[in-house]
Order: C-alpha cells, then sequence, then structure tokens
C-alpha cells in the first residue's frame, strides 16, 4: 500500500480549509485516510498559524514509508528542515502543449507557408511582366529611332 501524506479539502466555496492526513494514494482526495496529522488554513495571514503540524506522527509516518506531496512537503520543511528535505519538482513538459493543439500548431505552419510560397509566386510573375513591360518600349523606341 502506498501511502501519501497531503491536503484533503473541506470549508465552504470559496473558503477553503485542508486538513494534512496520511491516506493510500489510491483513495480520493477528500475521501477515506488514516490519521489526520496537521490542517492548514490558507485563509489566514502568512504570518500567522496558516500550518499546524504534528511533527512526531510525520516523522513516525515518514519512518514507515509514506512520501508527502509537494506542497506538503514544502510546510514540512519549513518547520522541521531534518524531518524531511524539499527539493523543488521539475516537470519539463508541463508547459508543452497537447496533442490537439500540437496538431493545430502544424496546420497553421502548414497554410502560412503555403501562403508564403504563393506570395513569392505573385511577387516572381509581378516582376517578371514589370520586367517585359519595361524591355517592351524601349525596343519600340529603338525601332523608332532607326527608321
Amino acid at each position: 500500500m502506498a501511502l501519501k501524506i497531503r491536503l484533503a479539502r473541506g470549508g465552504a466555496k470559496k473558503r477553503p480549509y485542508y486538513r494534512i492526513v496520511v491516506a493510500d494514494s489510491r483513495m480520493p482526495r477528500d475521501g477515506r485516510f488514516i490519521e489526520k496529522v496537521g490542517t492548514y488554513n490558507p485563509m489566514l495571514p502568512k504570518d500567522g498559524e496558516r500550518v499546524k503540524l504534528e511533527m512526531d506522527k510525520i516523522k513516525a509516518w515518514i519512518a514507515k514509508g509514506a512520501q508527502p506531496t509537494d506542497r506538503v512537503a514544502r510546510f514540512i520543511s519549513q518547520a522541521d528542515a531534518e524531518a524531511w528535505t524539499w527539493e523543488r519538482g521539475n516537470n519539463p513538459q508541463k508547459a508543452e502543449p497537447g496533442q490537439k493543439a500540437k496538431e493545430r500548431a502544424a496546420e497553421k505552419a502548414e497554410k502560412e507557408a503555403e501562403r508564403k510560397a504563393a506570395e513569392e509566386e505573385a511577387a516572381a510573375a509581378a516582376a517578371a511582366a514589370e520586367a517585359e513591360a519595361s524591355e517592351a518600349p524601349a525596343e519600340d523606341g529603338g525601332e523608332e529611332a532607326s527608321e
């Protein structure tokens, strides 16, 4: 059984209140848990008692193999650096667009390339027509001068 030390949401709409609980990782966020080991009230000011942890229980659960989530690990390391050292998570694919967005971007790039090619062809044709038009009067003027 994979144990997690994580937040379970409570409180009213737009008034969040979290319990810090030890739960089986397969259970839902607000579902069944094994033990409550603290609270987190984000509505309180940062310099106040936002986070309350029972460090002896948390240390015992970590010794048993429970893994804190990223947010809870941050709380634990702020309260007691010896219990857990929080390291920033690295997810380089977090900002990467989804499959459909990639397909749309590829289609857009393809249409843009076709549009640029058409513009270049039109510009080349216009330049050729302009060159022919400028050469034609010069030839006519040359013939008239020789006659």
